[in-house]
């Protein structure tokens, strides 16, 4: 049966969305900015994408200290996509500027899935997916993230499942294409868009669109990320469990599918994972083509080494977020038109919409816009006041070593990397937070390795430790490397 579209959206209609879409802004960038004043938000991540869009928007390479000595962050994962927000800091050079970048690409969703959905739903409950969708915890937990690049690929995601649904293939194949430029894996997922071009009969742009994607993952991997990487290799393969490389995963794929499909549950948080992704929906995204989208992004993660990509906290899930909620009602759309039964065109939505109100309030650890939505993070905690007294002792364009949490509040103004990271020529100075179990990084340091090396470099305390926070000072040249780093 076909579709029948709806009236185009009246002035009050386009204004109660435009006014859902405010209010959640502003939630959301009250949020970040909640966590900056706060001393909450971090180097990883917020520390090095602010970094790396300063160095585009003085037109130098994304060089990110955060990662380590003259690190090209193009080398680390490939996402030219983010020079786009360069031009904002010519508005407001801060990092608070990713948290209103981020909550306007976060927001921008809102439309492709009301679009999609007042087809089916209508426009009430088409405006209460959306709000849903927006208050979902995967939205949530990008925000409480500050920002990652794969921000740009929620709308973008969305936008192509509207353009399946008004079969505006070509649309499909160039919105696809985009998602190159967001990140490396994304070419992987430009073959599952093929295998859903498939199941609208569009042969030669499902081929067209998966040999992209597989040749803009080569490309990429083999070549352009090595040439920009400080170890001359693409070092993300973290899929052991599968074989030490991409082809000896696809054999063992082939050869031991039931042993593959248990490692995808075979932990407590993978678990959480798949219950928190599709129980609530009522696993109703698994009966639409629409959920192959989301397949190599939630594999990829459950197949992973490292056990933080299976928590259901993480800023990877956004991008799946409209995938499994369209399919949802893609698969429901066909179910109220099979039974006749109108009602849950609002009913469903409301459900799904007090699901995530519920959790914000009730369950910080998943929904953590709930603590700015209750007021519990409202007043500055007790370190805060502390922390700025450190920070405030740092001077303009010199090399800093500093706990994660710091780093962030350094970065406008000096060439700020986490402790043991930048070398042990370039700092001198160190801000160690001995209430820290860890100072943040890729292999971290604690406050008393932190500190025992700073004495070891030279370092000396130059103000009574405060509140648990040690600031350190050493007598050498500031490098040029430090000084210049900001110079336009």
């Amino acid at each position: 049966m076909s579709i029948q579209t709806p009236a185009t959206m009246t002035r009050p209609q386009k204004t109660q969305l435009g006014l859902l879409m405010g209010i959640v802004g502003v939630l959301y960038t009250a949020h970040s900015f909640l966590r900056f004043r706060n001393y909450e938000s971090r180097g990883y991540d917020l520390g090095i994408f602010d970094q790396a869009i300063r160095q585009y928007s003085i037109f130098k390479a994304p060089i990110v200290p955060v990662k380590g000595v003259d690190f090209n962050l193009l080398g680390d994962h490939f996402h030219p996509i983010l020079a786009l927000l360069a031009p904002l800091y010519w508005i407001w050079d801060d990092p608070r500027m990713l948290g209103i970048a981020l909550a306007g690409l976060l927001v921008s969703t809102a439309i492709p899935v009301y679009l999609f959905t007042r087809e089916r739903f209508g426009h009430l409950g088409a405006l209460l997916t959306a709000a849903a969708l927006l208050l979902w915890w995967p939205f949530q937990a990008i925000v409480n993230w500050e920002f990652h690049e794969v921000a740009f690929g929620v709308p973008i995601m969305a936008w192509i499942i509207w353009a399946f649904d008004k079969s505006r293939y070509w649309l499909v194949v160039g919105l696809s294409a985009s998602l190159l430029l967001v990140r490396e894996d994304m070419g992987i997922t430009m073959v599952a868009v093929g295998i859903v071009l498939l199941f609208h009969k569009q042969w030669a742009k499902a081929a067209l669109t998966a040999v992209l994607g597989l040749g803009g993952y080569v490309v990429v991997t083999s070549y352009l990320i090595p040439l920009f990487s400080p170890a001359g290799e693409f070092t993300y393969w973290q899929y052991t469990a599968l074989g030490s490389s991409a082809g000896a995963a696809i054999v063992y794929l082939l050869s031991h599918p039931l042993k593959s499909l248990a490692i995808l549950f075979d932990h407590q948080l993978k678990a959480a994972l798949w219950l928190l992704s599709l129980a609530p929906l009522a696993l109703l995204p698994l009966a639409s083509p629409y959920v192959i989208l989301g397949a190599p992004l939630l594999l990829s993660r459950l197949f992973n080494d490292r056990l933080n990509t299976w928590a259901p906290v993480y800023q990877y899930d956004a991008i799946m977020a409209p995938i499994f909620i369209l399919s949802a009602v893609h698969v429901l759309g066909k179910l109220i038109r099979r039974y006749n039964c109108s009602k849950i065109k609002v009913i469903a939505p409301a459900y799904l919409l007090l699901f995530g109100l519920i959790g914000s309030l009730f369950f910080h650890s998943v929904f953590p816009l709930g603590r700015t939505l209750t007021g519990a993070n409202w007043a500055p905690g007790s370190l805060v006041a502390a922390k700025q007294r450190a920070v405030e002792m740092i001077p303009d364009g010199v090399c800093v070593e500093s706990a994660d949490t710091l780093v962030p509040h350094l970065t406008t103004r000096t060439y700020v990397g986490l402790h043991g990271d930048i070398g042990t020529d370039l700092s001198s100075w160190m801000i160690i937070d001995f209430n820290e179990q860890e100072l943040g990084g890729w292999d971290p340091l604690n406050p008393p390795q932190a500190l025992r090396r700073a004495k070891a470099l030279g370092f000396a305390q130059v103000a009574p430790i405060d509140s648990g926070i040690m600031v350190l000072h050493r007598d050498v040249p500031v490098n040029p490397i430090c000084s210049d780093y900001l110079k336009r």
